[in-house]
C-alpha cells in the first residue's frame, strides 16, 4: 500500500477502540490495537522507521475489529498475534489466548466459551479470568437453560439429555420449550453480555435470599459468591484495589530479558512470600527493528526506546493469558507500551523498577537467567535434540481402548511446555472393532480432518505420541497422509519402551530426560483412554438392565469382575455369589434371564 492507499482506508474506519491488521493476500503482517482506529492506521501513511515501511509497503488491505474498551483491544491483539504470529509483531512462543463467549449461528443458538470463534457467531470478549467466565456462563445457563451441547448431538434426539435433568437447558432439542420462548431465553443471556448485568444478577440474587430465608446456608454461600462474580464482571463495582504495599504481595514475578538477534529470552523467577519457588525461560520471535512492535499509542515505539521495552510489553500481556496474576511484577525497565501497564495496574499488579536493594538484586538475578539463552537443558530441547526436530512445545498423545472390540474408544491428550494441559484433553467413541491398528487409523483421521476443517479449536501440535509400536505408528501416518495433515508422529512401545520414528528406531537409556517427558505423554493417553471405555462399559444398555434385584451399581460390580454380559451369562452359581451384592435370589433372576 501507498501513503494515499493508507489515508483512504483510515477514512473508511470508526473513530473506536479496536484492533487493526496489515495484511498481504490471506497473510497477516502485522496486528496493533488503537484508542481510536482511524487516527492511529492513518499515522502509517508516513512511517517512522524502515521497517514500518516495508511492512506498509507489502500488505495490500487493512481489516479491523472494534472492541468496547481498551482493555478489550490489548487482550484481543494478543489473541489475533498468537493465532496468526505476525512477522512484524513480537511473538511469544506458546498457545495461550484469552477467552471469548460466542453464541452460535443457529436457529436455536448455543452459548460456549472459545479461544477460535466462528466468523458468523455473536461474540463476547475476551476476557482475562477463565474462571470467572465459567462461572458466568454456567449461571447463565441454570437461569436461561441456553444449550450448550454442539450441533451434532443436538440433531435427531428423541428425548432430552442429562443437561435438562440438571437445569442447565430448557430441551429446544425435543421440543421440551417453544421456538420463540427460547430465544426469548437466547435475548436475555445476550444482554447480560452487553452490559446489563442486572438481567442475571437479579434473578441470583432473589434465589440466593430464597436459599438464605430457607436455611439453606451453603447453598446461599455459593450464590452468594456467584453474585460476587456476576456482579463484577463488567467492572461495576469489581475494580481491582493495588496492593500498594510490598507486605501484602505474596506472589511476585521477577523478569528478566536479553536478546540476540531476532530471538528474545524473557527469565521469569516466581517468589511466593518472599521465597523464590519457580525459575522459568521464554523463547520470543522479535522482528528486526522494535519500532511499532507493539502497536503504542501514536502507532509505533519511539526510536529511543530500547528493543527489551518492546519484549517486555509484549511479554506481559501475551504471557498472562489464562494465567493467574501476580501482586506485582518487577521488571528491569519499564515496557514500552503505556496500556500494558494501565492493565497490569487496574488488574491490582504493582508494577515496579527497582533501582536498589533486594528487588534489584532479583531483576538482576533474572537477567543473568536471560542471558543464558533459551531454555535447550530440558526435556523438550533434549528430545528434539535427540529426534533432531524443532522444540516440540505441543504434543499431543493418542491411545485406543476397548473390551474384545466392545465398547471401542480414542483418547487425545496434550502436553503444553512439558505439562499435562487438560482443558486440551479430547475421547472419541470409535467403531466397535477388535481392530488396534484400524482404531488408531480412525482416531487420527478424527483429529486430522478436525484440524484441516478449522473445526478444532486448538492450534496444531508439534509432534503427535502413538501408544504402540510399528503397526500403530504405520496407521497413524496412513491416516495423517489421507488427510492431508503434516504433522511429525512417532510411537512409544510399552514393553521395551523403544521409540519408533518413521525413518528408525531408538533405545534410550532408562534415566533420558527426552524419554520420561514420551513416557508422561505415552502413559496419561492410555489412562484417560481407559477411563473413558470404563465409563463407557459402564454407562451401555446390557442384558442386564431389568433383571430383578440388579441395579446400576451392582450391574457395574458384575461387569468389572466378569468383563461382559457373555462372561456372566458363563459364570458359575458360586462366583456370581461370590460378587457383593448377589444372593441366591439374585443369582436365579441372573440365570433365569440370562
Amino acid at each position: 500500500m501507498d501513503a494515499a492507499g493508507v489515508r483512504d482506508r483510515a477514512g473508511e474506519l470508526p473513530r473506536e477502540p479496536g484492533v487493526y491488521q496489515f495484511q498481504a493476500g490471506d497473510a497477516v503482517l502485522y496486528v496493533g490495537k488503537a484508542l481510536d482506529l482511524r487516527d492511529r492506521v492513518a499515522s502509517y501513511a508516513d512511517p517512522r522507521s524502515r521497517r514500518v515501511r516495508r511492512m506498509v509497503e507489502s500488505a495490500d488491505a487493512v481489516d479491523f475489529a472494534v472492541t468496547d474498551t481498551e482493555t478489550q483491544a490489548l487482550l484481543l491483539e494478543a489473541n489475533l498475534i498468537k493465532r496468526h504470529a505476525p512477522r512484524y509483531n513480537v511473538r511469544l512462543k506458546d498457545d495461550k489466548s484469552y477467552p471469548l463467549v460466542q453464541f452460535t449461528d443457529h436457529s436455536v443458538p448455543r452459548i460456549e466459551i472459545t479461544r477460535d470463534p466462528a466468523d458468523s457467531a455473536t461474540v463476547f470478549g475476551p476476557f482475562t479470568d477463565k474462571g470467572d467466565v465459567e462461572t458466568v456462563v454456567k449461571a447463565i445457563r441454570e437461569t436461561y437453560r441456553v444449550r450448550g451441547c454442539s450441533d451434532h448431538k443436538y440433531r435427531g434426539r428423541d428425548r432430552p439429555c442429562l443437561d435438562y435433568e440438571m437445569g442447565l437447558c430448557s430441551a429446544p432439542c425435543t421440543g421440551e420449550i417453544d421456538a420463540d420462548s427460547y430465544r426469548e431465553d437466547v435475548e436475555s443471556a445476550v444482554r447480560f453480555f452487553e452490559g446489563e448485568t442486572g438481567v442475571l444478577a437479579d434473578p441470583i440474587r432473589r434465589e440466593m435470599d430464597a436459599a438464605a430465608q430457607e436455611a439453606a446456608f451453603e447453598r446461599a454461600a455459593h450464590l452468594r459468591d456467584r453474585l460476587s462474580v456476576v456482579e463484577s464482571f463488567h467492572g461495576g463495582g469489581g475494580e481491582a484495589v493495588q496492593s500498594g504495599t510490598d507486605a501484602g504481595e505474596q506472589h511476585v514475578d521477577v523478569l528478566g530479558v536479553a536478546i540476540e538477534g531476532t530471538t528474545a529470552t524473557v527469565a521469569r523467577l516466581h517468589s511466593d512470600r518472599g521465597q523464590l519457588v519457580d525459575r522459568s525461560r521464554h523463547r520470543l520471535d522479535v522482528p528486526e527493528s522494535s519500532s511499532g512492535g507493539t502497536g503504542a499509542t501514536d502507532g509505533e515505539i519511539p526510536a529511543d526506546a530500547s528493543r527489551s521495552a518492546d519484549v517486555l510489553a509484549a511479554f506481559l500481556a501475551q504471557y498472562y493469558a489464562e494465567r493467574e496474576l501476580p501482586d506485582a511484577v518487577l521488571l528491569p525497565e519499564r515496557p514500552s507500551d503505556p496500556e500494558v501497564r494501565e492493565w497490569l495496574e487496574a488488574a491490582g499488579v504493582a508494577v515496579r523498577i527497582p533501582g536498589a536493594g533486594r528487588e534489584a538484586k532479583l531483576v538482576d538475578l533474572a537477567l543473568k537467567n536471560a542471558r543464558k539463552g533459551p531454555e535447550r537443558g530440558d526435556e523438550l530441547g533434549a528430545l528434539a535434540d535427540a529426534l533432531g526436530t524443532d522444540r516440540p512445545e505441543r504434543i499431543e498423545g493418542f491411545d485406543v481402548s476397548h473390551a474384545g472390540g466392545r465398547a471401542a474408544v480414542g483418547s487425545n491428550v496434550r502436553f503444553v511446555d512439558g505439562s499435562a494441559d487438560t482443558s486440551g484433553y479430547r475421547r472419541k467413541r470409535l467403531s466397535d472393532r477388535n481392530d488396534d491398528y484400524a482404531n488408531m487409523r480412525e482416531l487420527i483421521s478424527w483429529r486430522a480432518r478436525r484440524a484441516i476443517e478449522g473445526r478444532d479449536d486448538r492450534s496444531d501440535p508439534d509432534l503427535l505420541v502413538i501408544d504402540g509400536g510399528d503397526g500403530q505408528l504405520g496407521a497413524a501416518l496412513d491416516a495423517l497422509e489421507a488427510a492431508g495433515w503434516d504433522v511429525p508422529a512417532i510411537a512409544l512401545a510399552k514393553e521395551s519402551e523403544i521409540v519408533i520414528t518413521p525413518e528408525t528406531t531408538y533405545d534410550w537409556p532408562d534415566d533420558a530426560p527426552h524419554l520420561h517427558v514420551l513416557q508422561r505423554v505415552r502413559d496419561e493417553a492410555h489412562r484417560f483412554a481407559v477411563q473413558y471405555h470404563q465409563t463407557l462399559r459402564d454407562d451401555v444398555s446390557t442384558a442386564l438392565d431389568g433383571v430383578p434385584g440388579v441395579g446400576p451399581e451392582l450391574r457395574k460390580r458384575l461387569l468389572r469382575r466378569f468383563g461382559s454380559v457373555e462372561n456372566v451369562r458363563a459364570a458359575s452359581r458360586d462366583d456370581l455369589l461370590d460378587v457383593s451384592g448377589v444372593g441366591e435370589r439374585t443369582a436365579d433372576a441372573i440365570e433365569d434371564r440370562l
